[in-house]
Parts: C-alpha cells; sequence; structure tokens
C-alpha cells in the first residue's frame, strides 16, 4: 500500500516551485528536474536517473552531460533521491534478510509529481542508473515494467539471491557493464553478509522468463559490444559490454535510450 506521506502530498494543492537546482519534495522523500533547453509545454518523455551508493539527486544534476543528453533527446531529465545512503532494495547489505524491495511507491510518486509540472509522454519514460543505481534500474524492471518504456542498468544488478522470476511482464532492458569493473564485477562479490548478484544469472533467468531468443552480435557508440534478443512481444533484452572498469558514459546511456525507445 502507498504510504500516507506520499499520498497526502499528491493531493495537497498547488505544486512548489522546483528544478535542477531545488528539490521537489514528495512526502518524507526527493527528486530533482531538468526540462530540455527549448521547452515550450509540449507533451515529452524523460528519463529517470538513480545515483549510486551516497550519490545525491543534487549531485547527478550537477553532471552536465546528463543534462545535455536531455537537451539533445528533448526529455526532462529527472534525477531520483534514496531515503538514505543507498535504496532500500532487497537483500541490501543492511538488510540481509529483507526479501522485498521498497522503493516502487516512491518510483510511481515521483512519476505522478513530474506529471503536475510537465506533461509527460507516458509511453516515452525511461529509468536508468549507474552502479548501485543500476540495481534500483533492475528493480524496478522487474516489479514496475509496466509503468516505464525501458529500462538501462549500468554496472549494476541485483543483491543476491538475484530474483527467479519477475512480478510484472517483460520490459525493454538494456543491460551495460564493464568487463574488468572491479567495483560491481560481472559475477558480483561480497559485501558484508549479502552479495552483489551475478549478472550472467540474471540474464540467463529474464531471458528464459521473457521468451527472448535470438540472439544477434553488434557494436555500438561508447566501445560496446551488444547482444541483442527480442521475444515474441516485441521486447528486446540487450547485454552490451565493454573493454573497462567502473565507468559512465553518456554515449552508452545514449545508446541504450535509443534502443528501447526504439523497441517501445
Amino acid at each position: 500500500m502507498r504510504p500516507l506521506s506520499l499520498c497526502l502530498a499528491l493531493l495537497a494543492g498547488p505544486v512548489a516551485a522546483c528544478g535542477p537546482d531545488t528539490d521537489c519534495v514528495i512526502g518524507d522523500r526527493t527528486y530533482r528536474l531538468y526540462l530540455p533547453e527549448g521547452h515550450n509545454g509540449e507533451e515529452i518523455g524523460a528519463f529517470f536517473f538513480a545515483h549510486g551508493y551516497r550519490g545525491s539527486a543534487a549531485g547527478a544534476m550537477r553532471n552536465g552531460s546528463l543534462r545535455s543528453l536531455a537537451d539533445e533527446l528533448g526529455m526532462a531529465f529527472v534525477a531520483l533521491k534514496s531515503a538514505g545512503e543507498d535504496w532500500n532494495l532487497a537483500h541490501r547489505p543492511r538488510e540481509p534478510q529483507q526479501e522485498e524491495a521498497r522503493e516502487y511507491d516512491y518510483a510511481a510518486a515521483v512519476i505522478e509529481d513530474v506529471a503536475t509540472r510537465v506533461p509527460l509522454a507516458r509511453d516515452r519514460l525511461v529509468v536508468t542508473g549507474f552502479s548501485a543505481g543500476g540495481m534500483m534500474t533492475w528493480t524496478l524492471a522487474c516489479g514496475m515494467s509496466e509503468s516505464f518504456a525501458g529500462f538501462i542498468p549500468m554496472s549494476g544488478t541485483f543483491w543476491a539471491p538475484v530474483p527467479e522470476s519477475c512480478p510484472t511482464p517483460p520490459a525493454n532492458i538494456v543491460h551495460i557493464h564493464g568487463t574488468e569493473d572491479p567495483v560491481v564485477p560481472i559475477k558480483g562479490r561480497p559485501i558484508g553478509e549479502t552479495s552483489q548478484g551475478d549478472v550472467t544469472t540474471v540474464i540467463y533467468r529474464y531471458t528464459a522468463e521473457g521468451g527472448f531468443n535470438d540472439p544477434s552480435q553488434t557494436e555500438a557508440p561508447g566501445g560496446l559490444s551488444c547482444t541483442e534478443t527480442a521475444n515474441p512481444d516485441g521486447k528486446i533484452l540487450d547485454l552490451c559490454l565493454f573493454t573497462g572498469g567502473h565507468s559512465f558514459s553518456t554515449e552508452r546511456l545514449r545508446h541504450g535510450i535509443d534502443r528501447v525507445l526504439g523497441a517501445s
């Protein structure tokens, strides 16, 4: 059930001004919002960005390349903010026995709050995130696939044990990861009493559950080497690897956004 504080926030009346330099407040949570240059009030899509461990929405907004990407795509840039240092996900290090993510209500409330500030094209909403934000992205893909056109997790996946299946239908997903990542290795690594999930296992399970097949190999911007698949419903599942470590690139993100919006 959605927390009462978030529900009241959505019914509270006039919307308080906020933007890239000022928090948008929903209940006891916040996010930040950037609109592309030249936006004149028309309906637009948006990409929702989840920060890494100990990151912030303000920090994401200071990334000029992300704002430039929003300008290039003509999309709103929504920077999400965890309630604490990290996202409240299943099997996280501080709560390894926690079996359910507790971020779905927040994500849903952000969508509705953004929609009070700018006309949203609901079929052009994308979630992405880096590192711990990639874990948040996979979690939303698994539990909220019908709320977004697609998902681009970057250098992050579920905490172990990874889900056997997802409660919502298969989504458009482009997973991006460095082959030599020491922070979030493809096979994962132990942290405290839990462990990062194995990306290969996640892709294998999602492939089987979603009926993705007919793999093809392609090269993409940012040094990406991608295995692209699709299912009978036209959804895509791509695994795009680059030679390197724990690094973020808007060029790679642009490829992911183009792919998922092209498939939606």
